[in-house]
């Protein structure tokens, strides 16, 4: 996703869904250096990180807020305890944030905002070193997570509102706050992002050599997740044969007595005759089983075999498995980066929370709940949008995904995969907290990765193979210009807003390629091809490609 103002396409959607702060009294700071109280302890979990081939999709959201609201926000002493312990950045924080509240000059309250966006990121990189702490005090988590540094911006119904949502991942799905996400970096269950700069390992530093046993371990996972899938699959498809040619054997066996001639039975019909041919097609067709799956057993065996080597040579490294300083750092930066792409380059880059710029609906606020309910609507309508094929074989993985609190309206795939284990690892997808509109922020993400995993399977052929090919030859007849991937992701908006309810918006042969290769589910199909000629022939070729073994 470029940095670039929303598509006018995207806009005019945007448009369709669619209190200043005066001066407010701010706590002060100078207690503000006092040692905080220490929290409980936070529980890990690591079920958001295991890719399940065998789910085939998220579970129903019944439940987006909690009876029983937190009482953090109320806390007189929040401000001090979010703050406190964090230096001088923390002081210019507050310096700044004081004169911009209690400034009335419009003009200077537009400087001292662009100060407080340089100082609150001063801030988070230092407070993002400490997310690893399982003792991290709330009222810091919560800077973090949502952005408040200060309670008073809320309106009361924004207070009760942010007070009942969820605070833990009960869905073990990979969908992580900003708090949540350093800490899983800092301590190792994460791997940083990627970017452009490589990083370089000191030489002989037991880190580096642990970080490379890490990245073998994880491109052998792999294969090794890949391989126990063909395994269950083949296992399954023998299984299915084998009872096929028990019926066809039980079907062959039974025979009638013959009427005066008993106990004589009657001799084979024409219909058991046939059977002996379709008993040696099963018979070949198990032996072809049989050979693949002897295949998929020994690399299934070799991947196991190359995974226990590197855990024991993992057991024998120093215990260096959490991330270093300079290591967060480095994802520190990306973060930032991840957060100004959200907002654009004209978007409002204000990074606390406040009732001014806050104008979300609850259910399209982007806490964890409400991204994992239009994900699942999104699949459900898109099944194969988290679908990457490797030998034949569709696996079904979810991106991680980022919420950051911005009051951006781009999201946006950051990478379609770990560029060390391209079969089974998860992509990453960036989503805004506080958007216009927290669907089309989804299914930019969505769409963004979708792209890239389509460009990555065509490889050189990307221009005329496949999504992306097809999708390039149409921007090429229509002699358009720009960035490709932006018009295919306002496009991929358009279609899972107005197509996916039998709006016609797009052009006839552009549909046609959705149609073909961002598929909406069978059901949905057969709906639209009711209400429209025009889905009716889109689904009568798919009748005609699945007759011709062409699809």
């Amino acid at each position: 996703m470029t940095d670039q103002d929303l598509d006018p396409t995207i806009a005019a959607l945007l448009a369709e869904t669619e209190a200043d702060i005066g001066p407010s009294e701010l706590p002060s700071f100078k207690d503000v250096s006092d040692e905080p109280e220490p929290a409980h302890n936070e529980p890990a979990s690591t079920s958001a990180h295991k890719v399940d081939l065998s789910q085939h999709g998220f579970q129903e959201i019944t439940k987006f807020y909690s009876d029983e609201p937190h009482h953090i926000f109320d806390d007189s002493s929040y401000y001090k305890t979010a703050l406190g312990g964090e230096g001088e950045q923390a002081q210019r924080v507050h310096k700044i944030l004081s004169k911009y509240l209690t400034c009335q000059d419009p003009k200077d309250r537009t400087v001292y905002r662009q100060q407080l966006v340089t100082s609150w990121w001063e801030l988070i990189r230092v407070m993002c070193q400490k997310a690893g702490d399982y003792n991290l005090e709330k009222p810091k988590r919560m800077l973090l997570r949502f952005g408040v540094v200060l309670p008073s911006l809320f309106t009361p119904e924004q207070k009760q509102l942010f007070s009942s949502v969820f605070l833990e991942n009960t869905s073990g799905e990979p969908v992580f706050y900003m708090d949540e996400w350093f800490k899983e970096i800092a301590s190792g269950r994460l791997n940083l992002s990627a970017t452009d700069e490589a990083r370089t390992p000191r030489k002989n530093d037991p880190a580096a050599e642990t970080q490379r046993i890490q990245q073998l371990k994880s491109k052998n996972e792999g294969k090794l997740q890949n391989a126990e899938s063909l395994l269950n699959s083949k296992e399954s498809e023998r299984l299915m044969v084998e009872n096929e040619l028990k019926n066809r054997i039980t079907s062959l066996c039974e025979h009638n007595p013959m009427l005066g001639l008993e106990p004589h039975k009657q001799p084979y019909s024409e219909a058991q005759k046939r059977l002996f041919g379709e008993i040696q097609e099963k018979l070949r067709a198990l032996q072809k089983i049989d050979k693949d799956l002897s295949n998929y057993i020994k690399e299934f065996e070799e991947a196991k075999a190359i995974g226990r080597s590197l855990d024991d040579k993992l057991t024998g490294q120093p215990e260096a498995m959490e991330v270093s300083t300079g290591d967060l750092m480095i994802e520190f930066q990306t973060v930032r980066q991840m957060a100004k792409m959200t907002c654009g380059r004209q978007g409002n880059q204000f990074p606390i929370f406040t009732r001014e710029f806050y104008h979300c609906v609850p259910r399209l606020t982007g806490f964890r709940e409400n991204v994992l309910s239009i994900l699942k609507w999104v699949e459900d309508n898109d099944p194969e949008c988290f679908v990457r094929v490797h030998k034949n074989m569709k696996n079904r993985i979810v991106p991680y995904v980022l919420c950051l609190p911005t009051y951006g309206d781009f999201g946006f795939c950051w990478e379609p995969f770990d560029r060390y284990n391209r079969v089974t690892s998860r992509g990453r997808i960036v989503i805004p907290m506080y958007p216009r509109d927290l669907k089309i922020a989804i299914l930019m993400a969505v769409a963004d990765l979708r792209w890239q995993v389509a460009k990555e399977k065509a490889s050189y052929y990307w221009m005329e193979e496949g999504l992306t090919g097809q999708y390039y030859q149409w921007i090429e007849r229509q002699k358009l210009k720009g960035d490709l991937k932006s018009y295919f992701i306002a496009d991929y908006v358009l279609w899972m807003t107005k197509e996916v309810n039998g709006i016609q918006r797009m052009d006839k042969e552009l549909r046609a390629v959705f149609w073909r290769f961002v598929p909406f589910n069978q059901q949905k199909k057969e709906d639209l091809k009711m209400r429209s000629p025009v889905y009716a022939e889109l689904y009568q070729r798919d009748l005609n490609r699945a007759m011709s073994d062409g699809y």
